[in-house]
């Protein structure tokens, strides 16, 4: 049986880069959103939970297809880039369908909330077919 760990420098490149932009992704999703999702989950606030979880799930669907499909590190960033974008355009397109939508996650409405997670997954689900290339 041949057991090598060759690939274990490209698997920590790529494992750290992907830290790097998930970390860049909720900085940037925390900062475009206009409630305080960290501050709600820590009270307890479903909605919020709900929300932030699918939007985190949907982009990290991407990022994975970019890890895998990725011809360089380079190429892993650049699509790790794109799919933040697609995800925060995601929840700017979801607010003019859901009135008052960071208000209600606010006041802890799961029916916003799933919907804007379930837009995030579905989004994340097709940006991740669309990197096969």
């Amino acid at each position: 049986m041949n057991t090598s760990i060759a690939g274990l420098p490209a698997f920590i490149a790529y494992f750290f880069v992907s830290l790097g932009l998930t970390a860049l992704y909720l900085v940037t999703y925390l900062t475009a959103t206009a409630h305080r999702e960290i501050a709600l989950v820590r009270e307890g606030n479903l909605a919020a939970s709900l929300a932030l979880g699918g939007s985190l799930l949907g982009y990290s669907i991407p990022l994975s297809a970019a890890v895998r499909y990725a011809g360089s590190l380079l190429d892993c960033i650049v699509w790790g880039l794109v799919a933040l974008v697609v995800q925060v355009a995601i929840y700017w397109l979801m607010r003019p369908l859901l009135p008052n939508l960071s208000r209600r996650i606010d006041e802890g409405e799961t029916a916003p909330a799933v919907l804007l997670g379930a837009a995030s997954l579905a989004g994340g689900l097709v940006n991740a077919a669309c990197m096969s290339y």
